[in-house]
């Protein structure tokens, strides 16, 4: 019988979800269990974890100062190496950043190295995400739960966030629009496109002779169904990939193979047996980056991304409907009178107002009611988009601009 091992749940809000929040970033969407030919059962994997003591480096608060946070990851003699050569060099290594937005002394950074929260662990695909946007310069620190996070920008422990938003076969996580839809002095600065590149991880020196199982997430799992069956190994399900790539590099273990992310097997020192395990080539993942919106002011809001930064804007808004569901076709043809291209469109629930109460004759009718996310192409300093959004905000109960930026790939 196939174990259904239950995810953690870390909910600061009364809402269910699925996804453990300190689970790998590939692991997004609904959980599919099973699959022909491969049998997920209960090893002896998770007994072996409880029975040793976890001497891992934990995650601090996000209200610790950074050199606090830094401390706690051993950064300390790196963070002052970088600190000492962007002063005598006058910010050598600048340049090196990949990010959409690359920081400046106008933004506050001063001239030390980018402190980037990515949600998850270290090992995750958030991580790997975190380094791809600002290079080996930033001092990147994970995140247990998605709301520390935004926390951490929030209380500026971090100058940026990484957070995922979307894998192109299990879809969005929720959680994350209602993150963006509740934190109003947080915005999107920046996306970041990347394929999904399942590895196969083990103990330097191990052969395939020697595996007799392979661990992982649900999601990542499933991805990998063909490639499973081929093994015929057994498979069991863990809630979190990096924190089981480190269980095996830790206590050496020979017989089991983990399915994680290039950058665990760099951080716990594992080997990588093969690569790209994920069925087809159509699997990526969607990364945020956000950074705290520069003023108060509502005009702040609508910022453009700065000229000189080359690429496609694209910009994120978020409304809800005064009449409900039934005029979501009057928003969307103000953007297409107008030429502006819809590229996304999502929902979530409307937590301030939930329900929509309809009179009909001497009926009342109750209806659930939504906020609703678009993509569109193109930056606010547009024309096009400007007068589109005004005239969204003449049907919308509110209106905001979730972020203006540049794509990324």
């Amino acid at each position: 019988m196939a174990l259904r091992i239950p995810l953690p749940i870390g909910l600061r809000s009364g809402y269910e979800f699925v996804k453990s929040d300190n689970s790998s970033c590939s692991s997004i969407g609904p959980s599919h269990r099973g699959g022909r030919g491969v049998a997920v059962i209960k090893s002896s994997f998770n007994q072996q974890r409880k029975g040793v003591r976890d001497t891992s480096p934990k995650s601090s608060s996000v209200l610790q100062t950074p050199e606090k946070i830094a401390s706690a990851f051993g950064h300390e003699t790196l963070i002052a190496d970088l600190e000492r050569l962007f002063k005598q060099a006058g910010d050598p290594l600048r340049p090196q950043l990949a990010g959409p937005f690359s920081p400046s002394t106008d933004a506050g950074f001063s001239g030390r190295p980018v402190r980037v929260a990515y949600q998850g662990v270290r090992g995750s695909y958030c991580q790997e995400a975190a380094i791809k946007a600002f290079s080996q310069v930033c001092d990147a620190f994970p995140c247990d739960h998605m709301e520390d996070a935004f926390e951490a920008l929030e209380h500026k422990a971090a100058d940026r966030a990484i957070i995922p938003v979307e894998n192109s076969i299990d879809g969005t996580i929720d959680r994350n629009l209602d993150l963006l839809i509740r934190h109003g002095d947080v915005d999107i600065v920046g996306e970041l496109v990347l394929p999904v590149n399942h590895c196969l991880l083990a103990v330097p020196g191990t052969s395939g002779s020697d595996l007799k199982r392979i661990v992982s997430h649900p999601q990542a799992l499933n991805h990998c169904k063909t490639r499973l069956e081929s093994l015929d190994l057994e498979v069991e399900e863990v809630s979190n990939a990096a924190d089981a790539a480190r269980f095996v590099s830790e206590n050496r273990i020979s017989d089991t193979a983990v399915i994680g992310s290039r950058i665990a097997a760099k951080e716990f020192g594992l080997k990588i047996m093969d690569q790209n395990l994920q069925d087809g080539n159509c699997n990526f993942n969607r990364f945020l980056q956000l950074g705290l919106r520069l003023g108060s002011e509502p005009s702040s809001r609508l910022r453009p991304p700065p000229s000189s930064l080359a690429g496609k804007s694209k910009t994120t808004v978020a409304f809800s409907l005064e009449n409900g569901v039934s005029d979501l076709f009057r928003a969307l043809w103000i953007f297409e009178s107008r030429n502006v291209t819809v590229t996304r469109v999502e929902n979530r629930p409307n937590r301030s107002a939930p329900v929509r109460v309809v009179e009909k004759g001497t009926e009342k009718f109750r209806y659930f009611d939504y906020v609703f996310i678009l993509d569109l192409d193109g930056s606010v300093s547009e024309p096009g988009i400007r007068a589109a959004l005004n005239g969204l905000e003449e049907i919308s109960g509110f209106l905001r601009v979730l972020g203006c930026y540049t794509c990324g790939h």
